[in-house]
């Protein structure tokens, strides 16, 4: 005979919570299978679980503030540092294109690979346009005590790519002369002052890019192609933000390949002859270029480069990754775009949203060391299993959304994700400001805070990484 429950309202407590509790279960079970490579952190399932749930509730299909995760000051530079940079020039007092209107096009071939300056600064100013049909991770404030971070609109990898030649009877270049007004510009204001450029995001994804003034400008996050070429005082994980580039390749709409579909094994097209980390190429290429099934030879964009480029990757299983003058390269975003499982080779390189992607899932990584000895690149590719090679594959097509660069931006998409990043980094900014502001003899005041004001305390001053 079953035993009688002696105090019944504790009895019915505790089957009350195990039915919640199991019921909890089931329906994050029923939630949906998740993205094998997308490794959400604990508060970041919970927040993709309500969101999912809220979603239900009320399809969001529109820029609305109240779901944005990141609010944005942008300030208004003059166009001679974004657009202007384009051959746009603005019609009455803004300095913003209408975007309702055609807006300036960003310049093809290489310079598209570092255009993430272009691609954000379209996103903030469309967050405040009514007509906007798509949702936003950032949307733009026009009160910066109301942001999470400032915004600085210069189109410094364009600059560079433009403008960095000095023209005489010029003494500096066009690209020089914007860079030092920009620090005078930042170094004057009051958002500036507030936390000495700390909550100051500053786009420079070209390796050259703010070359001159890169070291005045240490405080702020940086949004970056790589570290290569920064001393890490200046630049590191923990502070700043590692971008896509923008392939050049285009894309492999409808791909059904299959393993015996993509008859070249391995796949490199590129400059061979680096400088730096690079050198490697130039061993590997003489390793690997008589094995039957591999394609490495030389290649630019040049010409017909980026239609053989594509041809060749589209048919490829695998495509190299290898360290140039710098540890990253677009070509392993062209391979992504390409379903070509990446091969990367770079020991210094850096990959974006790595804290929540797992590219092991959909990439091959080898050291360098080990790439360089007789045989072992090869005998590593060809012991790939073709069901290994074909997760990997489908993982590429469920992940190439999250490295697209669209105007107006959807939902994880690089922009999207590029601002997700930033917000990541948004606690340890508010906590690098209010340290910052333990020192200061004076408290703060109401509408103006008492902070160093001239350029030349900035330089005066130590990175406190």
């Amino acid at each position: 005979m079953a035993t009688a429950c002696r105090r019944p309202f504790f009895c019915l407590f505790a089957i009350a919570a195990l039915l919640f509790f199991v019921s909890w279960s089931l329906l994050l079970d029923s939630t949906g299978t998740s993205n094998p490579a997308f490794d959400a952190l604990p508060h970041q399932k919970v927040a993709s679980f309500l969101d999912t749930n809220l979603a239900q509730v009320k399809e969001i299909d529109r820029c609305d503030p109240k779901y944005a995760i990141l609010k944005v000051f942008m300030y208004d530079l003059p166009p001679e540092f974004h657009f202007g940079l384009l051959g746009w020039k603005p019609e009455g007092e803004s300095v913003w294109p209408e975007l309702t209107n055609k807006i300036p096009d960003y310049p093809g071939g290489l310079n598209l690979q570092h255009s993430i300056e272009y691609w954000l600064t379209l996103d903030l100013l469309s967050s405040r346009v009514a007509e906007r049909t798509s949702p936003c991770a950032a949307v733009r404030v026009m009160d910066s005590r109301n942001a999470d971070v400032v915004f600085v609109p210069f189109f410094s990898s364009l600059s560079f790519n433009r403008y960095s030649k000095v023209i005489p009877p010029a003494k500096v270049s066009r690209n020089r002369m914007l860079q030092d007004k920009l620090v005078e510009f930042l170094t004057s204001r009051e958002e500036w002052r507030r936390s000495g450029g700390r909550d100051h995001i500053i786009l420079a994804h070209h390796p050259n890019s703010m070359l001159d003034v890169r070291l005045k400008l240490w405080p702020c996050m940086f949004i970056l192609s790589d570290f290569g070429r920064y001393p890490p005082t200046v630049a590191n994980v923990e502070k700043d933000v590692i971008a896509p580039y923008k392939h050049v390749i285009g894309n492999f709409v409808n791909d059904s390949s299959g393993y015996d579909d993509r008859p070249t094994l391995l796949y490199f097209q590129g400059a061979i002859y680096r400088k730096d980390g690079g050198i490697i190429r130039q061993e590997l290429y003489y390793l690997l270029r008589n094995e039957k099934d591999v394609h490495f030879s030389f290649g630019s964009i040049v010409g017909d480069g980026i239609r053989q480029a594509t041809k060749g990757m589209h048919s490829s299983k695998f495509c190299l990754n290898i360290a140039g003058d710098t540890p990253s390269s677009n070509r392993l975003f062209d391979a992504i775009a390409s379903h070509c499982v990446p091969v990367i080779i770079s020991n210094d390189i850096e990959l974006p949203f790595e804290d929540v992607l797992d590219y092991s899932k959909f990439c091959i990584f080898v050291r360098a060391s080990d790439a360089i000895k007789e045989g072992f690149l090869i005998k590593l590719i060809r012991g790939i299993s073709r069901e290994e090679w074909t997760s990997m594959w489908k993982t590429l097509k469920e992940i190439e959304g999250h490295f697209e660069f669209r105007y107006p931006s959807q939902k994880d998409d690089a922009v999207q994700m590029i601002w997700q990043a930033v917000a990541r980094k948004v606690p340890a900014v508010r906590l690098k400001m209010n340290r910052y502001r333990r020192f200061f003899r004076f408290p703060l005041k109401e509408g103006r805070e008492t902070f160093p004001e001239s350029s030349s305390w900035l330089r005066t001053q130590t990175p406190d990484l």
